[in-house]
């Protein structure tokens, strides 16, 4: 079933479990590409552990994530939007098939509708979209710390990343305590495991 309705930009972004997690990451990458072959596995384990995986609902990671929850029988959401004038814009992929749809009105209220949606947000390879999802994640989080939604990063190469942004742009202490750096399977079960039992903590 697939409903398709408008959503608003959040004024608030306060989390305390994690039941939806989102899925951010390129978009022109093939089904059989390693990173692709990665999210469906992400995705299916958090399907199974009764999570919703959520994604921009187009082609590449998108398509990977929402495959590797149905694998499972895991329910999917897409949050997207009908792109105009937009050439560098994948838009929605029809092998994408999620259950539920919510539409939006620009780029813009899908990115922040993602991040609203999600009580995770797991962050893969990607380009300029993943640097923009990623970076405005992080800051919501820094902004809202304490209360903010938990991120994930999958890859050793958020190491380098991570090194060169420290290295370059003024960042605070807090802003590296949002976030933590996956590089298999094994290492995402146990970083979300602990992520719930803080939240936990935070009541």
């Amino acid at each position: 079933m697939t409903i398709k309705r408008q959503i608003k930009i959040p004024q608030k972004l306060i989390s305390d479990k994690i039941e939806k997690v989102v899925f951010f990451g390129s978009a022109d990458i093939e089904q059989d590409h390693p990173v692709c072959q990665e999210v469906f596995k992400a995705a299916r384990e958090m399907a199974q552990q009764g999570k919703v995986v959520v994604s921009g609902g187009g082609p590449g990671v998108m398509e990977a994530a929402t495959k590797g929850a149905e694998s499972v029988e895991g329910e999917t959401v897409a949050i997207t939007f009908e792109p105009k004038d937009m050439p560098e814009f994948e838009g929605r992929a029809s092998d994408n098939v999620v259950d539920i749809e919510l539409q939006t009105a620009n780029y813009i209220e899908r990115m922040f509708g993602l991040i609203y949606y999600a009580d995770l947000i797991v962050c893969f390879k990607g380009g300029t979209g993943t640097l923009s999802e990623w970076s405005t994640a992080w800051l919501l989080a820094h902004l809202y710390y304490g209360k903010h939604k938990p991120m994930i990063l999958y890859g050793e190469f958020w190491h380098e990343v991570i090194a060169a942004v420290t290295k370059h742009f003024f960042i605070g202490e807090k802003e590296t305590q949002v976030y933590r750096i996956v590089t298999n399977q094994e290492e995402l079960v146990q970083a979300v495991k602990e992520l719930e039992q803080e939240l936990e903590e935070r009541g």
